[in-house]
């Protein structure tokens, strides 16, 4: 299915019912967003009026945008700077659309980006490259299958200071709240504001507290199918850091924005269910409970591991929340009912048989996290591979289990090794990403940090 196919499924009628139902509710515009490359929403208001228009030909943006960086920089990835900067078109989602409960009289919804020329998806499209990965699940897992996944994001709080380098400063900084509620690690109510919202946008939250670190919280959602749960999970980010602006704050899903601190992690707990709704990974017959199709998921998340590194932990900041005793995987393992494990297998089964991914960092894009998560599990299913015995202990001896990559650059260089899993995500996004992130390490191998100068500048 093309994304043009996809996202005209809504009549003009349709349509037409649509913008009559959000002018009756009072919305007069519509945000259209879509995740760039790294998962930033990027989008467009336009005037309800302009509904019909914007589902039939899309909303024009330039190519590039999704090869920009953080600070604006043009990054030189094919299709993009090269080919004179051409357009791509973007179509909103109607079934996506919401109202937005800090914004009255707006709503929001996703948009599936396409090249006008062709109408086939931009390589570059997170949402497409996770669908592509979805329409080929039944042949690699040998039937019809539905992965559902429940992500879990960390994020710490910061408030404005002049006084900081950076000109933040954590919020309610105070250390021992750990996983606590109420106002002695949250003194002026920001979790209990932005689980109110969050739960109006009706993107499936269930829970939050304080987390392990001053300024630190975890809000979860719900399960649901893997589409959806990445959808759920790119508004949650872009509603959490949109709401502490309107606090006057700054929310960051970077990966360890500090030193002295541990990070932010993007736990994706991920089942399989067949077309009757069993639960695949389920065998109350088997050893731990666990069937034959769920040993083979394990071993494939397993062998992809360092691949999916770079997809996971995306940025250079990434990999300096790994380590020993840090609570953040950096072996190559997994375990029965153990957070010290990259792969944890939690104690519930039957309805809630599942597999919990602890590799991913806060930073990384929903959609292919999702996408590289599934597409291992695939690959370990399609070839019926077997894992080592599971981790017994606390996991973070090093003779142990292979180690993950420990570098933005390693992890780059085993995705591209990985032919079977890149073969699965497609060359034009493969080749897009790893141009794009090679390019992040230049500029930051080229920039001399605040620790150079404290290091090198008084005494040598």
């Amino acid at each position: 299915m093309t994304e043009a196919s996809a996202t005209q499924r809504n009549t003009a009628a349709q349509v037409e019912e649509t913008v009559e139902a959000l002018r009756a509710h009072g919305t007069d515009i519509v945000r259209v967003i879509y995740p760039d490359l790294i998962g930033v929403d990027r989008g467009r208001d336009i005037l309800v009026g302009q509904l019909p228009s914007a589902c039939g030909h899309g909303l024009s943006f330039c190519r590039a945008v999704y090869h920009t960086s953080p600070r604006g920089d043009v990054v030189p990835v094919a299709g993009g700077l090269e080919a004179g900067l051409p357009d791509v078109c973007v179509r909103p989602d109607l079934s996506t659309l919401q109202a937005l409960p800090w914004e009255p009289g707006v709503a929001w919804c996703i948009g599936d980006t396409f090249d006008p020329a062709t109408g086939e998806p931009t390589p570059e499209s997170p949402r497409a490259l996770l669908r592509r990965v979805l329409e080929g699940a039944n042949s690699y897992a040998g039937g019809p299958v539905t992965p559902v996944v429940g992500p879990e994001l960390e994020y710490f709080l910061c408030e404005a200071d002049p006084a900081a380098a950076s000109g933040w400063a954590l919020y309610g900084g105070a250390t021992g709240n750990v996983y606590s509620a109420g106002r002695r690690g949250d003194p002026d109510g920001h979790l209990l504001r932005t689980l109110r919202l969050l739960a109006d946008l009706g993107i499936g939250v269930i829970a939050g507290n304080h987390e392990f670190d001053g300024g630190q919280f975890e809000i979860n959602l719900d399960h649901s199918e893997a589409l959806d749960a990445a959808d759920r999970a790119f508004r949650f980010k872009a509603a959490v850091k949109e709401t502490a602006r309107r606090e006057g704050r700054l929310a960051t899903f970077m990966a360890k924005p500090f030193n002295a601190l541990g990070g932010s992690g993007f736990h994706l707990h991920i089942s399989l269910t067949d077309s009757a709704g069993r639960h695949v990974f389920e065998d109350p017959g088997a050893p731990d409970g666990l069937s034959a199709s769920a040993r083979h998921a394990i071993a494939g998340l397993l062998r992809h591991a360092p691949a999916l590194s770079a997809l996971l932990n995306p940025t250079v900041n990434s990999y300096k929340r790994f380590g020993p005793d840090t609570l953040a995987p950096w072996l190559i393992d997994w375990g029965l009912d153990n957070r010290s494990a990259m792969l944890r297998i939690p104690p519930e089964r039957g309805a809630g048989t599942r597999l919990e991914l602890r590799l991913g960092d806060a930073s990384a894009n929903p959609y292919l996290a999702v996408a590289g998560a599934v597409a291992a599990l695939l690959l370990g299913l399609r070839d019926k591979a077997e894992p080592p015995p599971p981790l017994e202990g606390y996991g973070y001896q090093e003779d142990s289990a292979p180690r993950l990559p420990g570098t933005l650059g390693a992890a780059l260089d085993a995705l591209e090794a990985d032919e079977a899993l890149t073969e699965l995500l497609g060359t034009g996004f493969t080749d897009a990403f790893l141009t794009y992130k090679r390019n992040e390490i230049e500029r930051f191998q080229q920039h001399v940090t605040d620790w150079e100068f404290m290091e090198y500048a008084f005494q040598i």
